[in-house]
């Protein structure tokens, strides 16, 4: 019988599981099926440049998987039954499985600010980025005048002020932390996004909570009124509400509660990877939302999805997370690292070398995310029966 796997979402986390399981899973008895909304490969690293006006390639998932034996569904998942191991689909069609990866990623959460919703933009998906870029095109033909606000001085707000501001340099930008600007990096490093910055132009606003937002302002908590005709909201983000309103035990903002191998603890034939999963690391605490994440956690699914279904010891692969790689427009960033407990060490890169760096790691990410079977071993296992039905029951 054909053991039937499902992979939901085909970002830097789904493409890698589904690639690496068609290379490491005979065809004779196992059938992948990859549902994504978009056709293209989205390069969620770079979206706050796609917003600011750069080209980002975007490979064409059919090509991705040309070859592989994969199968490519075009279409919005609406809903998981995970007691009939069914995937609702917009399309109306349905899809069964025998083993479910959900990689559906997060988006940005805009749940409790009001306006947020309405009047914000963000760049977790490429819809969202586009229509951003519109909004400061619309500026620029306006005569390059216009406030732009940037809340959330986490890595996505950093980049995207940045970017923003460097590529338009006619807008004005204003980036609000809640509390000092950088706090997670190290001294040497905030001090260094700081004289970016001041040489960027971008006025930082420090120590404050966003109480809403409006179409032409933003609205502190301290009573102050900030100027906005775009407003980009990164704050914070979250998993879609699919896995919870299927009954699947999540986190509270939505991540896919896993073991230490990507299992589901509430449905083991479910795995989760990337932003969609709540993971513990190595030291104990959950893993990032990040593009990291997203591989180590996809490597642990594809060695527990193969070692069930072959009947295979199934490792522990690594859980780590080493540092945070900033890009600070085209020429400049930070490479901060950080402890076995997730603090910022005294050690950073900055400047060109840096952004070198960070240019580098996107290349690969795309590459890889290009040709997920490349260089990984040809031998296809066999599903063993008997530990498939075990597994499974």
């Amino acid at each position: 019988m054909t053991h039937r796997i499902v992979v939901l979402g085909a970002g830097y986390a789904g493409v890698h599981v589904a690639g690496t399981l068609a290379r490491r899973l005979s065809p004779a008895d196992t059938e992948i099926t990859v549902v994504n909304a978009e056709p293209d490969f989205v390069q969620r690293m770079r979206l706050h440049q796609l917003a600011a006006g750069r080209r980002i390639k975007a490979p064409r998932l059919a090509d991705v998987f040309a070859g592989t034996g994969t199968r490519l569904r075009l279409a919005r998942v609406t809903g998981v039954d995970p007691e009939q191991r069914v995937v609702a689909l917009a399309d109306g069609g349905e899809l069964g499985y025998d083993t479910l990866v959900h990689a559906l990623g997060s988006h940005g959460d805009v749940e409790g600010v009001p306006g947020a919703a309405e009047y914000a933009f963000d760049v977790a998906a490429r819809p969202s980025a586009l229509r951003l870029r519109e909004r400061l095109d619309s500026l620029e033909r306006r005569g390059g005048a216009g406030h732009v606000v940037v809340v959330g001085d986490g890595l996505t707000g950093i980049e995207t002020a940045t970017e923003v501001a460097e590529s338009r340099p006619g807008l004005s930008v204003v980036l609000i932390a809640r509390g000092e600007l950088g706090a997670r990096l190290s001294a040497g490093a905030r001090g260094h996004l700081r004289r970016v910055c001041d040489r960027l132009g971008i006025a930082v606003v420090e120590h404050v909570r966003v109480e809403s937002v409006e179409a032409t302002r933003v609205r502190c908590a301290d009573g102050t009124l900030l100027p906005s005709d775009a407003t980009v909201w990164a704050a914070g983000f979250a998993a879609g509400t699919v896995a919870a309103a299927g009954g699947l035990t999540v986190s509270e903002n939505g991540r896919i509660l896993v073991d230490r191998t990507m299992r589901s603890v509430s449905h083991p034939d479910v795995y989760a990877v990337g932003d969609s999963a709540y993971a513990l690391g190595d030291n104990g605490r959950p893993l990032p939302m990040s593009c990291a994440s997203a591989g180590y956690t996809g490597r642990q699914a594809v060695a527990s999805i193969v070692g069930h279904l072959t009947g295979r010891e199934i490792p522990h692969t690594t859980l780590g997370y080493l540092g945070n790689h900033i890009s600070l427009g085209r020429r400049d960033g930070i490479l901060q690292m950080v402890d076995d407990e997730g603090q910022a060490t005294p050690t950073y890169v900055g400047g060109r070398k840096a952004a070198r760096v960070k240019a580098g790691i996107l290349s690969l990410s795309l590459w890889a995310g290009a040709h997920p079977t490349f260089g990984l071993p040809r031998r296809r296992h066999r599903v063993a029966v008997a530990s498939a039905v075990e597994t499974f029951a």
